[in-house]
């Protein structure tokens, strides 16, 4: 399906919209594009080209013109208004004594429809503000609540690295952050080193996320014992761009501090690029399994249960003629014993 790439506003998301027949299009040309809300001025972000139809939201709307002057000049009245616009409508808020920040607002390309942007801690009834604004625009009164990053988007801002705002510039939709990837990339955790002007984690702990995960698997932990050429150490920090690894080693008393590679270190636990570490072995293992062996044999003879006198277990022969002789023999040499008959004394009476 050919489609071509639409956006509203500098950095905004890119939407697909069906390219007018025969015109012919460059990037960033402004046009006018057939919306939900009617018609809208808009900005060409890619020139048409075939996707797949699953990528399409249905139905694909039009683009129905190239701007012209006179819509150039109908953006730029709606721009020059939306300064006043936001200043009346916060008045009218304070009036109401209504907990909300008027942040920025939107003409419709048409004039019909004005759309306003606030932020608030809590939900707000705002309906009879809708009323009076209303009034005083003569158009439809349209309010919506933003959130904190929202906010920091619509208004812009300059970052803690000196560049604007990465959600204003750099970002068609919001990224998920987690604390766990400031831990990764061994920042700070100090709130106010990782936090951008929205006072949430900054959008850029995600950009180079997957090569932090891929290295810190393979870097041992801080504080922990590593081997390295020069002997035992304790590792001290890591450096995951250079794969680098500073381990403190005591030597005489006097504590050195070095940085090795990698791929010179052995460690246990992480790791998936490291040797583990060698263990000595133990000679006596062998000696201490010979000493067990009778009392494990010990202890099985005793949890052998007893079996009486004729039970044999399944299997076991019975004992042949020349063993029960033998036997029977052994018995009867025992005076009183089991099984045997005592003899008569000799020298009696016949």
């Amino acid at each position: 399906m050919n489609v071509i790439g639409i956006k509203f506003k500098d950095g905004g998301k890119v939407y697909y919209f069906a390219p007018g027949e025969g015109a012919e299009y460059a990037e960033n040309m402004e046009v006018i594009v057939e919306t939900g809300k009617g018609a809208e001025f808009a900005y060409v972000a890619f020139l048409p080209r075939e996707v797949e139809e699953s990528e399409v939201t249905q139905p694909l709307r039009p683009v129905l013109r190239i701007a012209t002057d006179k819509d150039r000049e109908v953006r730029k009245k709606n721009l020059e208004r939306r300064p006043e616009a936001i200043r009346t409508a916060q008045e009218k808020a304070n009036k109401y004594e209504l907990p909300m920040k008027i942040i920025d607002c939107e003409f419709a390309f048409d004039g019909s429809k004005v759309l306003f942007f606030f932020s608030a801690e809590n939900r707000v009834d705002f309906r009879e503000l809708v009323r009076d604004l209303a009034g005083t625009f003569r158009s439809r009164i349209e309010l919506r609540q933003v959130g904190a990053r929202d906010e920091v988007r619509l208004l812009g801002g300059i970052g803690p690295c000196g560049r604007e705002c990465c959600c204003v510039g750099a970002m068609q939709d919001f990224c998920k952050v987690s604390i766990k990837m400031a831990k990764v990339q061994g920042l700070s955790l100090n709130p106010g080193k990782i936090s951008g002007l929205c006072g949430r984690l900054m959008c850029c702990l995600s950009y180079e996320n997957e090569f932090y995960s891929e290295a810190y698997k393979k870097m041992p932990k801080l504080g922990g014992e590593v081997h390295t050429p020069e002997g035992k150490g304790t590792v001290v920090s890591t450096n995951m761009l250079t794969s680098a690894v500073r381990v403190k080693i005591e030597k005489v008393g006097v504590l050195v501090y070095k940085d090795f590679p990698l791929e010179q270190l052995r460690f246990r636990g992480k790791g998936a690029a490291a040797e583990p570490v060698e263990e000595e072995p133990q000679e006596a293992a062998p000696a201490a399994e010979e000493e067990a062996a009778p009392v494990k044999q010990a202890h099985r003879d005793r949890e052998r249960p007893r079996r009486s006198e004729g039970e044999r277990p399944a299997g076991e022969e019975a004992p042949t003629g020349e063993h029960r002789s033998r036997r029977h023999k052994r018995g009867r040499g025992k005076r009183g014993g089991k099984g045997g008959t005592p003899e008569p004394p000799q020298g009696g009476k016949g």
